[in-house]
């Protein structure tokens, strides 16, 4: 059984393999071009979800993937993971090995979709600790006469931070004659932080109505610092017990460890060895 899964794992990578060696040719200066090639060939009934693209999109849109792209990489992580649980399999006792040769596509299949989540919330995480700092330089850009776009070109422009990135993608969206509302709303798609959807929020206020947006800014700098504070405050509260699980299990048991052995070497030393019977 294990040498069928293994023929068929490889019969089906050589497959693939040879279509995509034949039909990527004209595709091979594009930089995403084997995750499309790849896409060819996976059947056409493997539809990707709904909102398959947005979660692409928040995670950075990474190699330019698009979602028949995406899925085409999770059927090839399924098929790839198949061979190495069944390998497992064989060593397994008793019926876990079915269930490791059935649970090993499926985890291979969701794996990206895990990488694709873990992207997102570093990227939310690194928005949330540089939004206070630039906050604090836009309102200064726009203190010093400057547009909400040319402000946030400004501000892009002078930082290497990934927020910083956005925000000068959607000054250049602008430019390029995009409404400064529509480019808004791609970037609480590509960061869906709620402080960078207040943020996007007063600043469709300020081109809409003309509302000011200094103090507004100032505001959601401070705001956006003690929110920071406060989950930093309410992840060392959770790092606490975990502290001190480890103190209980691991070294207080290792410390009485050492207490017993000076007892039992001090004696030893006192009266002797054991006597031999």
């Amino acid at each position: 059984m294990i040498a069928s899964l293994l023929a068929f794992a490889a019969a089906a990578c050589g497959v693939a393999g040879a279509a995509l060696l034949v039909g990527g040719r004209a595709a091979a200066r594009d930089r995403s071009g084997f995750a499309r090639r790849l896409s060819k060939a996976v059947p056409a009934r493997l539809k990707p979800p709904l909102d398959l693209a947005a979660q692409l999109e928040a995670a950075g849109s990474p190699g330019n993937l698009k979602a028949a792209d995406f899925m085409a990489i999770k059927a090839l992580a399924a098929l790839a993971a198949a061979p190495v649980g069944a390998a497992f399999a064989t060593a397994a006792p008793g019926r876990l090995g079915p269930l490791l040769t059935i649970s090993a596509p499926v985890a291979g299949f969701f794996a990206p979709d895990l990488h694709l989540r873990r992207r997102t919330k570093a990227r939310i995480r690194a928005t949330r600790r540089d939004l206070p700092a630039l906050l604090d330089l836009l309102r200064v850009a726009v203190d010093a006469g400057m547009a909400p776009a040319q402000a946030l070109a400004a501000v892009g422009d002078r930082s290497d931070t990934e927020l910083a990135r956005e925000w000068s993608a959607t000054a250049r969206q602008v430019a390029l004659g995009i409404p400064l509302t529509t480019a808004l709303e791609i970037l609480t798609r590509r960061l869906p932080a709620p402080e960078l959807q207040a943020f996007a929020a007063a600043l469709r206020r300020a081109a809409r109505h003309g509302a000011p947006l200094s103090d507004t800014l100032a505001a959601q700098a401070r705001d956006a610092r003690l929110a920071r504070r406060r989950r930093i405050e309410e992840e060392a509260a959770k790092a606490a017990p975990k502290i001190q699980l480890v103190v209980a299990l691991l070294l207080v048991p290792s410390v009485l460890l050492l207490v017993a052995a000076a007892l039992a070497a001090a004696l030893l030393g006192a009266h002797g060895t054991l006597p031999n019977h």
